[in-house]
């Protein structure tokens, strides 16, 4: 699975939101509302859709901890 390579996590925790009210923010600072909001009401199609998915069910399983440290600030 995608979501256990170490890539692909550092890719997932420094992803920034490219729209909307959270423009800017890091995926692991979204608000999990916005992300259950999305879920209710369909995710972008493509990369960003799928990272947002990604997001919404480690915000949801309370795991944002372990992105947070692969943050390149």
């Amino acid at each position: 699975m995608e979501l256990f390579n170490k890539d692909h996590l550092i890719k997932l925790a420094n992803t920034r939101m490219p729209f909307g009210k959270y423009k800017n923010r890091y995926l692991v600072d979204l608000p999990e509302p916005y992300l259950v909001w999305f879920r209710q009401k369909g995710f972008p199609e493509g990369k960003l859709g799928n990272l947002l998915k990604e997001m919404y069910e480690i915000k949801v399983n309370g795991l944002e901890e372990l992105i947070r440290p692969l943050i390149r600030r």
